[in-house]
């Protein structure tokens, strides 16, 4: 196969990655390769990825850059046509259930024949060996504590917005990859879903492990450790504010006009007093106001803001990529500038074996 158009650009120039999964966690990490001039070669079966039934947009998110191949694992020549593939490439990712891992020779053991130094990263629910069990990013996030540690204390568990614990194995997996990469070995690389999000617990669970502090959920989002340090109302809107040390402290409440609290661990005995006292005192002006006012002062603050007014407010972080507006790789890199082609027609690398 021949190397995809201005493969030539980018930090990861002259890598070749290819690709076996469906719907976000295994296409992101791949996405952000790809951003970063690798060649990413998504092999698709004759009825492509999943995701390209959601909606051409929800494809573009995550496909952008690639190249497509569509490929008949269930065949012996779309067997022999990926150990061809692998022969030239540098890894591939893949995240399906770990019995198709195994079944279509998508590991390490099964390709090593084809490459020896090739390396292979599995991203599944809870791991290559583990069999099974659904896995998606909502099961996820209720099966490690992320639910039970969001909301209010008096409402029901919450789910994020977004889908954290797809995204979180993506940028880890493709961590993984680039590690044994850089390494100069191949291998297997496993990223489950439930170990990204139980380590993404860092300090909650170092708490509970050494100290027997079981984390409890507390209003407006409000952080275990730091006060103040939640959501607060205003006049209008409600304000993110994250008061993490004495200094920032001291230019805030000279702002707002507060009296005391000067040290943290003042502040933190006296919580429901501190954030009594804020909420009043942000009452007298609206989110934006504050925002306005907290910035110059480096105090971390900002207004809640919708995402089409956060994209409103952030256009530099939009890129076109074949008529489609996406926003760009999180990775900058001087002197790289991502050519954000358009995701691949299903096979157009390639038809079906």
């Amino acid at each position: 196969m021949t190397a995809a158009p201005g493969a030539g650009a980018g930090p990861l120039a002259g890598i070749r990655v290819l690709e076996v999964g469906h719907m976000l966690a295994g296409p992101y990490a791949t996405m952000m390769l790809a951003d970063l001039g690798a060649d990413v070669v998504k092999l698709e079966p004759p009825g492509g990825d999943i995701s390209r039934q959601v909606s051409d947009a929800y494809f573009a998110s995550l496909n952008r850059g690639k190249r497509s191949v569509r490929l008949d694992l269930g065949t012996e020549a779309g067997r022999a046509r990926l150990g061809e593939l692998a022969a030239d490439a540098h890894a591939l990712l893949v995240n399906l259930k770990p019995s198709a891992i195994h079944k279509y020779g998508l590991t390490y053991e099964a390709l090593r024949r084809w490459n020896e130094r090739i390396v292979c990263v599995a991203v599944t629910g809870f791991g290559l060996d583990a069999g099974d069990d659904p896995a998606f990013d909502y099961v996820i996030q209720a099966a490690t504590g992320i639910a039970a540690l969001t909301g209010d204390p008096d409402g029901p568990p919450t789910l994020p917005g977004y889908s954290s614990a797809d995204n979180s194995a993506g940028l880890t997996a493709a961590l993984g990859l680039l590690a044994q990469i850089v390494s100069g070995r191949g291998g297997q690389v496993e990223v489950s879903l439930r170990d990204v999000m139980l380590s993404q617990l860092n300090y909650r669970a170092a708490a509970y492990l050494n100290e027997g502090v079981e984390p409890r959920r507390l209003a407006n989002g409000a952080h275990s450790y730091y006060v103040p340090a939640q959501l607060f109302p205003t006049a209008e809107g409600y304000l993110a504010l994250f008061i993490t040390h004495d200094a920032f402290w001291r230019s805030f409440a000279a702002e707002a006009g507060i009296a005391g609290f000067a040290t943290m661990g003042e502040r933190a005995v006296r919580r429901e007093e501190v954030l009594k006292a804020v909420t009043e005192a942000l009452a007298a002006d609206t989110a934006a106001g504050w925002e306005a006012r907290l910035r110059p002062l480096g105090v971390p603050a900002a207004a809640v803001r919708t995402l089409p007014e956060a994209l409103a407010a952030t256009p530099e972080a939009i890129v076109d990529a074949g008529g489609f507006r996406l926003v760009r790789c999180p990775v900058r890199v001087a002197g790289h500038e991502p050519e954000h082609r358009p995701p691949p027609r299903l096979g157009e690398h390639g038809g079906t074996l």
